[in-house]
């Protein structure tokens, strides 16, 4: 179990998921149509949004976890207001089972950067001079099994010749 990087340091052996570090990596807002979009609108915006997750290792048990919020606001074919954030967090797994590891990582971090991402955008669509956006809670378990099915999909469909 010692090569297992998963696997040590946290005391009694517990399960154990720690935030290191939170931060923005990036952003963006965007108000392309100032002042004309501020204007009383005849029916409410559509709302697009995108969410995407990315981590990559960094140490033994340390784990950059990325959280992309990308959306927009429209009313007809004009663009309201355009976002795109990625908050991101360095995180600590120890004795969590390597099977467990991924979904862990993938999972557990996003959802706990998301209500720190969530208002990062509310503020921005705000200070544009919105209402401010509450992005509805995402389920992060939907979306890995998303991922997952996507990725075994791509998979599938490769031949070796």
């Amino acid at each position: 179990m010692a090569d297992n990087p998963a696997n040590n340091g946290a005391p009694g052996g517990m399960p154990a998921l720690n935030a290191l570090a939170q931060y923005c990596k990036d952003f963006s807002f965007e108000n392309p149509n100032a002042p004309r979009s501020l204007q009383q609108q005849s029916e409410g915006p559509q709302i697009n949004l995108q969410v995407n997750v990315n981590a990559k290792q960094l140490a033994e048990a340390d784990f950059e976890v990325d959280l992309t919020l990308e959306g927009n606001a429209k009313a007809g074919n004009d663009v309201l207001f355009a976002f795109e954030l990625t908050y991101s967090g360095v995180f600590r797994v120890q004795n969590i089972p390597q099977e467990q590891l991924h979904p862990v990582v993938m999972i557990e971090c996003p959802r706990l950067l998301f209500p720190f991402a969530r208002q990062i955008v509310a503020d921005a669509v705000r200070n544009g001079g919105f209402p401010p956006l509450y992005i509805d809670p995402i389920d992060f378990v939907a979306l890995y099994r998303q991922r997952v099915a996507e990725m075994q999909g791509q998979q599938g469909g490769q031949t070796v010749s």
